[in-house]
């Protein structure tokens, strides 16, 4: 095998310009492509530098269901300041918690996809 990485994660929403919206304004990803297509806009987003973009499907771009998609992980140096930032723009934000890999907490894009926020533990500070 010789797989180097994901190219996108596709996240189905119901209304492209408003996940745009909290993508980029709360998130602060950038778009990286912005397009229409015979089968409707193609949109991806994406953390700064980052390798794998995110896929704002909207309605007729396959049979995916907003709200479905579960489990994306987000790395972060600062999951604390990362869910404040969340709360002030009243965004719901479970945690965060400490766990044995590192401080995670959870929320939700505006169409219910689930996504998580971690700050790594250090490899000595796993193993206490």
């Amino acid at each position: 095998m010789n797989i180097t990485h994901a190219s996108f994660v596709t996240l189905p929403v119901s209304d492209q310009d408003r996940a745009l919206r909290f993508y980029t304004d709360v998130l602060g990803f950038e778009v990286t492509s912005d397009l229409d297509t015979p089968q409707g806009r193609w949109l991806q987003v994406a953390p700064k530098g980052a390798q794998t973009v995110f896929t704002l499907s909207g309605p007729g771009m396959g049979d995916f269901r907003p709200g479905e998609t579960r489990g994306i992980m987000l790395v972060t140096t600062d999951v604390d300041a990362d869910c404040a930032r969340l709360a002030e723009a009243g965004v719901r934000v479970q945690g965060p918690d400490d766990l044995p890999w590192g401080r995670m907490a959870s929320f939700t894009d505006p169409d219910g996809n689930g996504l998580m926020l971690l700050t790594e533990a250090h490899p000595a500070e796993a193993h206490q």
